[in-house]
């Protein structure tokens, strides 16, 4: 089971927008490029990265997500209060 997860993460307004960045990484385009170009959370500067988390410390619908991708994917759109995340898991352990 996992119990930490180190991820990267995208932050905007929409779920257009969302699915849109989506598609730019999925065409090559570098995850952290993408965060430091679109998204609004001050991680985006980083590239996105949120570093090693728990279980119990994101969201609930952040945290479900990131924990049920394996290494490597992109995650969402996920919906949180916060608006449309784009969630890369980039390790597990």
């Amino acid at each position: 089971m996992v119990k930490q997860v180190n991820a990267a993460h995208i932050l905007v307004k929409t779920e257009k927008d969302a699915q849109d960045i989506k598609q730019k990484i999925l065409g090559g385009e570098k995850f952290a490029d993408m965060a430091k170009k679109y998204s609004s959370c001050p991680s985006g500067k980083k590239g996105g990265d949120l570093g090693w988390f728990g279980r119990g410390q994101m969201v609930a619908p952040f945290e479900t997500a990131a924990f049920a991708a394996a290494k490597g994917d992109v995650a969402g759109p996920v919906k949180t209060e916060f608006g449309w995340h784009l969630i890369l898991v980039k390790d597990q352990k």
